[in-house]
């Protein structure tokens, strides 16, 4: 990594990479038992679908030792759509898919053969499985998964702030290592060298790829590094969405909702999320409690971020 790459590393989520590590994860249960409840859930889900996962499912090989990249392009924004990456896999041109169907180095199955027979076509019909797969699998699920990557990205910018890039990247994984000139990746199935000529380096916090992390040097793309999100273990809790009585009697239960949810520094975004509020709805209510003196607001990096004051924390105690 040169001081070009140093000067380009970014953080950007990719919702299409958590369609493919979750499959992981279904065909693979006893390494994944984090994820067990959402793996019992999301089965269920699937089961009463008709459509057919072949594809999808024989693209993500276990052990997975090599993705093919288009499985899930590098994000060229910071939060893209599922919409937009879904596009970003459409495009990637057919001697490409072909190269990397058959840089997996292992027989291919059926749907795989007629993917890289036509893959404008069947990129296309991928593309649709996968819309159906995030429908069952992902979206009931995607606004706390989105909610704990966002705290990922805000706690990696404050190591960045405090230790600088050795530190952001030191603190990644066990598996990462800022070492001279470059970063080492400890990989289970292969070693290597890679130069990353300067295009930097995309992080990508993932949700399922625990306890491991995943490189992606197609050289198509920007080079990639997916690691965990912090908070995994907390992630498929059950989380009541409740306030307190005595506060919400006297505040209103919305507003009460809001302080409750506030046990971290959250944006409007996030809280809207985490209440099923609208945007404009939860922004009315912050302002009306930053005006009564039960929240504070403060600006880091892109993010303005709500929390609770010591008189909002004394109410919920009370009143728990």
């Amino acid at each position: 990594m040169s001081a070009g790459d140093l000067a380009r590393v970014r953080f950007a989520f990719s919702p299409l990479w958590e369609v493919a590590a979750s499959v992981r994860v279904l065909k693979e249960p006893g390494r994944h038992p984090l994820h067990g409840s959402w793996r019992a859930a999301a089965e269920r889900r699937l089961q009463r679908s008709t459509a057919d996962l072949s594809l999808l499912f024989d693209l993500v090989p276990t052990p997975t030792k090599y993705l093919p990249g288009f499985l899930a392009p590098t994000p060229t924004t910071s939060r893209p759509t599922l919409a937009e990456e879904l596009e970003g896999l459409r495009a990637v041109p057919p001697h490409s898919v072909r190269t990397m169907i058959e840089n997996a180095g292992r027989p291919a199955s059926a749907p795989v053969r007629r993917l890289h027979a036509d893959p404008a076509r069947e990129l296309h019909r991928l593309a649709g499985v996968i819309e159906g797969y995030w429908d069952r699998a992902i979206r009931p699920w995607w606004p706390e998964m989105l909610d704990l990557l966002d705290q990922d990205v805000r706690h990696r910018g404050a190591l960045l702030v405090e230790g600088g890039t050795t530190r952001l990247l030191n603190e990644l994984s066990p598996r990462v290592r800022w070492h001279d000139d470059g970063l080492r990746v400890t990989h289970r199935y292969f070693a290597g060298t890679h130069a990353l000529d300067g295009r930097g380096l995309v992080l990508v916090p993932s949700t399922f790829v625990w306890p491991t992390v995943f490189s992606k040097l197609e050289p198509l793309w920007p080079a990639a590094l997916r690691y965990p999100s912090r908070g995994i273990a907390e992630l498929w809790t059950p989380k009541p969405r409740t306030a307190p009585d005595a506060l919400a009697s006297v505040i209103g239960r919305s507003r009460a909702l809001l302080l409750a949810e506030l046990s971290a520094p959250r944006s409007t975004t996030e809280l809207s999320r985490r209440t099923r509020m609208s945007a404009g709805n939860a922004s009315q209510h912050l302002t009306a409690l930053r005006d009564a003196g039960l929240v504070s607001v403060r600006r880091e990096g892109r993010y303005v971020l709500y929390s609770r004051t010591d008189l909002a924390e004394a109410l919920l105690a009370r009143s728990s």
